[in-house]
C-alpha cells in the first residue's frame, strides 16, 4: 500500500544491503534505514524532502532515515546502484547532522566502493558485517566531511506528523476525507493542500483513490471475495460508478476482470504524457550481494 513504512530485515551478521535495479519504479516509502543511490546508466527521477531530484549518469543521492521517498526511472535501462545500512552505522558521529541537500554535489568513487562492498557481503569472510558496517561509515564520513550539512530543524516535526498522518489514512481510507487530513495537520485547506501535494508527489484526493484501490484488490483475490458493491462500500467509494471509473484508472482493468496474478504495486501510475509505462520499463533486480527481505 502507497507509502508504507518499509521494513528491512539483514542477515544476522550484518546490518547492510547492495544491489543494483534496472529501471527502478517504487512508490512513496519510508524507512528507519538509510539509503543511497547511485545513477550507473541512463536517468532517474527521485522524489525525497518535498521535491523531484532528476539524476543522470553519475549523480548520486543520499535518502536519510525515515525520509518519505520514491523513484521513477526515466530511460529504459536505466541502472541504479542501491546501498541499503542500519541508521545506527552512522547515527553515532552524524548525531543530528543531516546533508543540506539529498543530491551529493561531489564526487565519490560510488561504483567502485559497491564492487567492494558486493563481493564482501558475497563471500563473507570472517567479520564480515563489521567490515562492511566499517566501509560504510567510512564513505558517509567522507560525505558529510565535503557536503554542505545543517542540523536537523523544527520541521522534522512536521515531517514525523506526516508520517504518522500516512499511516492514520492506510488505517482509516474507509471514511478519511481532506478535511480529517487537513485537521490531523493542523493546517487549513488552502495551506494543506500545498503541502500534502509538495511531500507526496500527488494531491491528497489522487492519494487516498490508490489506497482505496489497493484496499480493493486484495479483497477481489481473497479467498472469498465480496461483491462488487460491498467492495465498493467497504473501500470507501461511496458509488459503484466511481468506483469503477476509479479502479479501472489506476489498475488498467475493471473490478470483475482483474488478472489474479495483477499487483497494483507494480502497475500504478496516474495517466499523463509523462508518466512511467510499466509495460516499457520493467523494474528488475539485476544482481546483489545479500539476499533482500522486506515487510
Amino acid at each position: 500500500m502507497i507509502a508504507k513504512r518499509e521494513v528491512w530485515n539483514y542477515s544476522p551478521e550484518t546490518r547492510v544491503w547492495a544491489g543494483k535495479y534496472r529501471n527502478s519504479h517504487n512508490l512513496l516509502h519510508w524507512h528507519y534505514d538509510c539509503e543511497l543511490l547511485y545513477v550507473e546508466r541512463g536517468s532517474i527521477d527521485v522524489f525525497c524532502e518535498r521535491k523531484k531530484h532528476s539524476l543522470v549518469k553519475g549523480q548520486a543521492l543520499y535518502v536519510d532515515s525515515e525520509q518519505v521517498h520514491y523513484m521513477q526511472a526515466k530511460e529504459k535501462n536505466t541502472v541504479l546502484i542501491v546501498i541499503i545500512f542500519d541508521c545506527n552505522i552512522v547515527k553515532s558521529f552524524l548525531g543530528e547532522r543531516r546533508l543540506a541537500s539529498p543530491v551529493l554535489e561531489k564526487s565519490y568513487p560510488i561504483p567502485a566502493f559497491y564492487a567492494r562492498l558486493r563481493d564482501l557481503l558475497l563471500k563473507k569472510p570472517p567479520y564480515y558485517g563489521t567490515e562492511a558496517a566499517l566501509l560504510v561509515a567510512r564513505l558517509l564520513l567522507d560525505i558529510f566531511r565535503n557536503e554542505t550539512v545543517r542540523d536537523r530543524a523544527e520541521e522534522d516535526r512536521t515531517e514525523q506528523s506526516f508520517r504518522r498522518l500516512l499511516e492514520e489514512i492506510n488505517e482509516k481510507y474507509e471514511y478519511y476525507t481532506f478535511a480529517d487530513a487537513a485537521q490531523f495537520m493542523g493546517m487549513s485547506d488552502a495551506y494543506f493542500s500545498r503541502f500534502f501535494h509538495a511531500s507526496a508527489g500527488v494531491t491528497f484526493s489522487q492519494h487516498l483513490n490508490f489506497v482505496r484501490t489497493a484496499a480493493a484488490v486484495d479483497l477481489l483475490h481473497s479467498d472469498d471475495p465480496p461483491s462488487v458493491t460491498e467492495i465498493a462500500s467497504r473501500c470507501g467509494f461511496g458509488t459503484i460508478r466511481n468506483f469503477n471509473r476509479i479502479f479501472k484508472e489506476l489498475t488498467g482493468h475493471s473490478p470483475t476482470r482483474l488478472p489474479k496474478d495483477y499487483v497494483l504495486d507494480e502497475k500504478f501510475s496516474y495517466p499523463s504524457s509523462e508518466t512511467f509505462n510499466p509495460t516499457v520499463y520493467d523494474c528488475e533486480l539485476i544482481e546483489s550481494g545479500e539476499d533482500k527481505d522486506t515487510e
